[in-house]
């Protein structure tokens, strides 16, 4: 088939669940182009083999932002996920949906129906909760939620003792009413493996005889006839095809490739398409603009105590882990390296909290170039404190590099550029000097390695962050929804502005980033978008 109803272009967090919810009724044909190939790879089931997807350009875009003045002048590295599942088959599983606030935000900015009370039942929906269904969590949904209760290492409890005698309180369930205090993660794994989206909507959705999924078919362009998106260009096996869309095209590439396709296309700045030669189709001064992102710092400490850094780095202790995984599905390569954490407030005047909490029972200083070495840590007793201010107020933006669709396109992330930033990065190195401070974790800390003591002052704190701070993985909003066609590019309905046939529904339709983690956010965006597109087409 070359004509199909809805072509998606790519199958990541938000575009599998549009396949499974647009097809489920056998009604529409489907295409599906993913850049990417097959997620059946070993590294990518196991949990904790996210480390090895980490630099790996097979499934990984790799990509590189440019010289980030705010970082003093450094380039980040960028992972996003290319393959089936997109970046939910790389990332480190973390299943946060954020703070009610943040979306009763998104619906106050002019979006309406994306408020608290309008988005739950879509989390619900595509969820099954291993602790059960409740008036906050799924029972019935696709993707599998875990707790780490089982297989969470000990330390874990003396972090959330800490984080208590720090004067915050725990958390059974970030994602429950309130997602305040210290607590356990939940991730997207189940049965000690990892739960992609991929895995829970695409994996059904092959099945039906009205899908078609197309792999390793990189999108160049949409096919435009005046205002309205007919079709995709799409590069395979270095041959230029086409297919085209009887009611629409549905743009799923993401935060980084979303905005590129669509200046490729012809639709965004003027003078970014008129810098490339490329013909305005329709003009959107949005596209690429508004780009934010979470930046995270770690403090590493020496420990009196084993740690998983004991388990995982001695040839024999790597060897006894596999066999326990491979047996049992079981013990830490069963687990993301982000076990507890936590959501809190860095001072009394915060409304909520405006810091993330992360701890990992295990530590990695000396990772050689283009290496994540997960399951090869250091020699010694060690274990890592992080943190990231929850809603940052830099925005940078992401523009076109050439007119060459296989060239990365610029990231220019404009870090650290508030000063509203910066005095949370501040209030957050102290915070986690304050939680190592209390008797808890003072009774098992031998030495902070990183930064270490010489580092007191807000300038010093300062510049470490500067110096070491970097991204959490979390772009969003450079196709942001919103109410003005000149500012922003979709409606709440995620149609974008000016065109007709054309939507785009991913993380880079998030009006502002969410408090925490964003893959259960974008999947959440998947299930609303999808039921916006069925609900205009039930009579169409």
């Amino acid at each position: 088939m070359s004509t199909f109803d809805f072509i998606i272009v790519g199958a990541g967090s938000a575009g599998s669940v549009l396949a499974d919810r647009l097809s489920a009724d056998g009604r529409y044909t489907i295409c599906v182009l993913e850049a990417g190939g097959t997620d059946l790879n070993f590294w990518i089931w196991m949990p904790i083999g996210y480390g090895k997807a980490f630099y790996n350009s097979r499934i990984n875009w790799m990509y590189r932002t440019e010289a980030d003045p705010g970082l003093n002048g450094r380039s980040g590295y960028w992972p996003r996920g290319k393959v089936l599942g997109g970046s939910s088959s790389i990332n480190a599983m973390v299943y946060i949906r954020g703070h009610r606030d943040d979306f009763n935000d998104w619906e106050a900015m002019g979006n309406p129906g994306w408020g608290w009370d309008d988005v739950l039942p879509y989390f619900k929906q595509s969820e099954t909760f291993e602790a059960g269904e409740s008036d906050c969590r799924g029972g019935y949904g696709p993707l599998y939620v875990s707790t780490i209760e089982r297989d969470r290492h000990p330390l874990c409890e003396v972090f959330l003792k800490a984080g208590e005698e720090a004067g915050f309180t725990r958390n059974a369930d970030f994602n429950g009413p309130d997602p305040e205090g210290v607590g356990l993660y939940q991730t997207t794994s189940k049965k000690g493996l990892r739960m992609s989206a991929a895995r829970a909507f695409l994996a059904g959705a092959r099945k039906r005889a009205n899908v078609q999924v197309i792999k390793r078919a990189h999108a160049t362009r949409i096919l435009m006839e005046g205002n309205r998106a007919i079709g995709v260009a799409y590069r395979r096996g270095g041959e230029e095809r086409t297919v085209t869309a009887r009611r629409e095209v549905i743009v799923s590439a993401g935060a980084v490739n979303a905005p590129q396709l669509l200046m490729l296309s012809g639709i965004g700045p003027p003078d970014v398409l008129g810098a490339h030669g490329i013909p305005i189709a329709v003009e959107r001064n949005g596209v690429g603009r508004n780009l934010q992102d979470h930046l995270g710092l770690d403090y590493l400490y020496r420990s009196r105590v084993p740690t998983l850094n004991d388990q995982l780095h001695p040839w024999w202790g790597k060897l006894a882990q596999g066999v326990r995984y491979v047996c049992t599905r079981r013990g830490p390569l069963s687990l993301s390296v982000n076990q507890a954490g936590g959501f809190v407030r860095s001072n009394p005047d915060c409304t909520r909290p405006n810091l993330q909490l992360y701890f990992s029972p295990v530590s990695y200083t000396k990772a050689p170039p283009g290496k994540r070495p997960l399951m090869n840590p250091d020699p010694f007793s060690g274990f890592l404190l992080g943190m990231q201010p929850t809603r940052p107020s830099s925005r940078g933006h992401i523009t076109l590099r050439s007119p060459n669709p296989l060239d990365p396109p610029q990231i220019h992330p404009n870090s650290l550029s508030t000063n509203h930033d910066l005095n949370d990065m501040i209030e957050g190195c102290k915070v986690m000097r304050r939680i190592a401070s209390t008797p808890a974790l003072q009774s098992i800390i031998e030495e902070e390695i990183t930064p270490g003591p010489a580092v007191q002052s807000d300038e010093e704190m300062l510049e470490d962050v500067r110096n070491r701070c970097s991204t959490v993985f979390h772009p969003v909003s450079t196709c942001r929804m919103g109410p003005d066609p000149e500012i922003d590019v979709v409606d709440a309905r995620l149609r974008v502005y000016g065109t007709e046939g054309l939507r785009v529904i991913d993380a880079s339709i998030f009006p502002t980033l969410t408090s925490g983690n964003t893959n259960a956010p974008a999947i959440m965006v998947g299930e609303k978008g999808a039921a916006l597109v069925l609900e205009d087409h039930r009579f169409a």
